[in-house]
């Protein structure tokens, strides 16, 4: 089967992260022991009452407590959601040597790539052991991957992880933390505000000290990035009941994305020590904070013999995004890792969704060099 063959046959299966990820992995668990490849099912039900499934394939080894591997691929098999009125939306469409469909860029166009490569090696003749490794629920909080990290069960000693860069390896990234603030006052008439206590103005103020927060860590840089700082955002607010109500709560989202070199719980503890002081002043100042996310980014060496070999033969230097990635998970487990794949992370996530061809075949060769020259 060829390479848009098989993009095609992966993108008619829906894989939106609200249902089971279940047919993909029956077909790719298929397509891998068509190979020659052992798989693994690593499984958990998600708060919904669903069956989520990371697949690992392994070659050159057996399954054991922990399998050592040189090698792993990994692709996670969910795609965000898509508009029912794009026709194309499961079905891979060609137009001007750009292929078309929901997960064509993210990521089912890596794993498309993946898979024709090694059909074309003869997996008997590796010497070190390789691992496909595909993860459920990567769009909804990197849960498939952080599972498989939790079970520390394999050990990769590189990985190539499969997101759209335009196939420039990505040898850092940033982390992900989220957390829900609310704050509480005191209900009370509007026209009688000593009654009460204004729940949005205590988050105002709570705000502002976290845009001071903000300020304080451009002071910590990693000049690889852009922004070469932990960034943070405050997203949503959400406060009071009507407007001649004094609100007796307010809710508010903030993320940040910590650099590699900073812990990523940093901002929490901050905005904890900001709450703390805020109570000194204001006594009966009433804040909690809910974590949500705490992912950490990742960052491999310049000198790695992973980064050195993808920089070469895609004939790009290695740079680093700003959004997380399953690397930081790869890493956990002992890994050296580079993000790669076909297609640029601009066009995925929205309608009209495409990988271009070229790009396509051209990830598909270099997956067949490194697998040659890493695994042998």
């Amino acid at each position: 089967m060829n390479l848009k063959q098989t993009l095609a046959e992966l993108v008619a299966i829906n894989s939106v992260s609200s249902i089971s990820n279940e047919p993909i992995i029956n077909y790719l668990d298929q397509r891998c022991a068509s190979l020659g490849f052992v798989t693994r099912r690593f499984s958990y039900v998600d708060e919904n009452g669903l069956d989520k499934i990371n697949l690992v394939a392994v070659v050159g080894t057996e399954f054991s407590d922990v399998t050592n591997v040189e090698l792993a691929l990994v692709g996670h098999s969910d795609t965000v959601p898509f508009d029912p009125h794009w026709e194309e939306a499961l079905s891979l469409t060609e137009r001007d040597g750009r292929l078309f469909a929901r997960g064509s860029c993210d990521t089912k166009g890596f794993i498309a790539a993946v898979i024709s490569a090694l059909e074309r090696v003869d997996l008997n003749s590796l010497s070190r052991p390789l691992a496909l490794v595909f993860t459920s629920d990567e769009e909804i909080g990197l849960r498939g991957a952080k599972f498989l990290a939790d079970l520390n069960q394999l050990r990769p000693r590189y990985s190539i992880v499969g997101e759209p860069t335009s196939l420039q390896p990505i040898r850092a990234g940033k982390g992900y933390s989220l957390a829900e603030v609310v704050v509480r006052g005191r209900e009370a008439h509007s026209a009688y505000p000593s009654l009460g206590a204004s729940a949005v103005f205590r988050a105002a103020r709570l705000i502002n000290r976290l845009e001071q927060i903000a300020e304080q860590l451009k002071a910590d840089q990693h000049p690889d990035f852009d922004p070469s700082y932990t960034t943070i955002n405050v997203g949503l607010v959400r406060g009071g009941s009507a407007k001649n109500v004094i609100p007796g709560e307010c809710r508010f989202t903030v993320e940040w994305r910590p650099i590699p070199s900073q812990p990523s719980d940093h901002v929490f503890h901050l905005l904890k020590v900001a709450i703390a002081e805020q109570q000194k002043s204001e006594t009966d100042f009433d804040a909690e904070v809910k974590l949500e996310r705490l992912d950490s980014g990742f960052e491999t060496a310049r000198d790695s013999s992973l980064v050195s070999l993808l920089e070469r033969l895609t004939e790009k230097r290695a740079g680093t995004v700003a959004f997380g990635t399953e690397a930081g998970q790869m890493t956990r487990l002992g890994s050296e890792a580079v993000v790669i794949g076909p297609g640029d992370i601009r066009e995925a996530h929205r309608t009209g969704e495409f990988v271009p061809v070229d790009e396509l075949e051209r990830c598909s060769e270099i997956i067949l060099q490194a697998v040659s020259e890493l695994c042998g």
